[in-house]
């Protein structure tokens, strides 16, 4: 039986390059789900005041959450060894903050 997951699409768009440049325009959007409700994880971290602003609290939540879901569901991937020792204290850590 599957898990059910919450369903999300993003748009990431290209305001303006290092250069000053806003052409070409780019975008890209993607569809994936999440076990969490990332709006909710989203308000949690700003509420925290870990960061300078807002924008870095949403920019650490959204990263978090996918990065940590690529990592649990590929788990087994040589590539998270490291990580799968480690990221369960940080993640602790975080939630007890």
């Amino acid at each position: 039986m599957e898990k059910r997951s919450n369903k999300y699409y993003l748009t990431l768009s290209l305001k303006e390059y290092a250069n000053g440049e806003t052409q070409p325009a780019k975008e890209l959007g993607i569809e994936f789900s999440n076990h969490d409700e990332i709006f909710d994880i989203i308000e949690r971290i700003k509420a925290k005041n870990l960061f300078d602003n807002e924008s870095e609290a949403i920019q650490f939540a959204l990263g978090l959450k996918l990065f940590g879901e690529m990592k649990l569901k590929h788990r087994k991937n040589p590539l998270f060894d490291e990580l799968n020792e480690v990221f369960p204290v940080f993640m602790k850590k975080l939630k007890s903050l």
